[in-house]
């Protein structure tokens, strides 16, 4: 008896110090920031249950240039953005005769084109997300179960001719869930209305580039990035992948921030508020395992792993080659619009971007995420950023 007890006594102890390495393993995994630049944002906002992150962070891009340019704070509608935007994606639609999708996704383009053609309002002049159908956010499950199906009729009709009506029909839709866009408003004790106060922002709308990085169209040209979201069409300068990130480097220490749209659908992209480019073969071989073994893992498993590892998780070296290869094999995907604003340095040295994303104050730092330069350059999918803030040589090279 006495031995059994001393042998549980033992495994006691035994389980106990293993625990306790892990956890001191865990906390010197944990990273240290150490900002390197930091440039002023507006708060944190909550998309919640909408396909909206383009509106939301391409909002916060324009609300941290109109901070730098003036020094004033403004929370602009996001509300407005969705109306203007859903009804002119429709009509896109309806002219393919349904040839093209309908969804609640988005690009940068949608937010500039709103502010240049529709103008904007604040936030106060709209109902509250959500609020109109009595929820505390966004929540479009109901909004776009009846958005969708009414857009598919109408382009897909085998009518010969349509009328009009089922626009008057659509902006009730939109109305009804998001709130009538204002023609004339009140702020800070001044009316004005959309067109009149965009003009009052202190920006000019024609100061705003989109950057992508692909090898399939020629540098220093412009195209239309081929994803869906991009229904506008819009053109982004093609830049080499180095170049790419010099603007973003330059754009930061210069003071200026980015509407980022990339991939965060990777491993490495975690819930806690972390983005690594994981380099596979190298973590899986840490932990003494095989790769077959790491892509039979599921997908929490591999995210806890890498948690886990923290800023010593291996990462791979991006290059040109491979962000064209998954593009082309539809791994680099367009799931998320976020802001860049400040880069920051680990205890390695390791540098990473500082990014505000709009999912309330999620992860361990309160709704922003800090995403290394490795995983923004493999991920990137494309940016909309002031053509002030691209090196000047750069600037050359597109003849901007």
């Amino acid at each position: 008896m006495k031995k059994l007890t001393t042998l549980a006594l033992m495994a006691f102890l035994a389980i106990g110090a293993n625990a306790q390495d892990n956890a001191e393993q865990k906390a010197d995994n944990k990273p240290v920031f150490t900002t390197v630049k930091e440039n002023p944002i507006t708060s944190v906002k909550d998309q919640n249950r909408s396909g909206t992150c383009w509106n939301y962070s391409t909002l916060s891009f324009f609300e941290a240039e109109i901070l730098k340019a003036t020094g004033k704070t403004y929370d602009l509608c996001e509300s407005f953005v969705a109306n203007k935007t859903y009804m002119e994606r429709a009509i896109q639609v309806v002219r393919y005769h349904g040839d093209c999708q309908f969804a609640q996704g988005g690009s940068a383009e949608d937010v500039l084109a709103t502010l240049k053609t529709h103008g904007i309002c604040p936030e106060e002049a709209m109902p509250f997300p959500g609020s109109l159908y009595g929820d505390s956010l966004n929540n479009f499950n109901e909004f776009f179960s009846l958005l969708e199906p009414y857009v598919s009729a109408i382009s897909k009709s085998t009518a010969k001719k349509i009328s009009n009506q089922w626009k008057v029909g659509l902006q009730g839709i939109l109305d009804a869930y998001l709130g009538q866009c204002p023609e004339t408003f009140t702020y800070e004790g001044q009316q004005y209305t959309p067109q009149t106060f965009v003009q009052s922002l202190g920006i000019n709308l024609d100061d705003y580039v989109s950057i992508t990085s692909y090898t399939h169209h020629p540098f220093y040209t412009t195209f239309a990035v081929e994803v869906q979201d991009n229904w506008r069409f819009p053109q982004s300068y093609n830049l080499p992948m180095d170049e790419m990130m010099q603007v973003i480097d330059n754009a930061v220490m210069q003071g200026y921030t980015i509407a980022w749209g990339g991939d965060v659908s990777e491993d490495g992209f975690t819930r806690t508020g972390l983005a690594y480019a994981v380099d596979a073969a190298a973590t899986q071989s840490l932990r003494g395992s095989d790769m077959a073994r790491w892509l039979r893992l599921p997908a929490t498993e591999r995210r806890s792993l890498i948690d886990s590892l923290g800023c010593n998780v291996p990462e791979i070296t991006p290059t040109q080659e491979m962000r064209q290869q998954r593009f082309d094999n539809w791994e680099l995907t367009d799931d998320h619009g976020m802001l860049i604003y400040g880069i920051a340095r680990d205890q390695n040295g390791k540098e990473y971007y500082m990014v505000k994303n709009s999912w309330g104050e999620a992860g361990q730092y309160k709704g922003i995420w800090y995403m290394t330069k490795a995983f923004i350059a493999d991920n990137t999918m494309d940016f909309l950023v002031n053509k002030n803030a691209i090196p000047r040589d750069i600037r050359r090279k597109l003849g901007i």
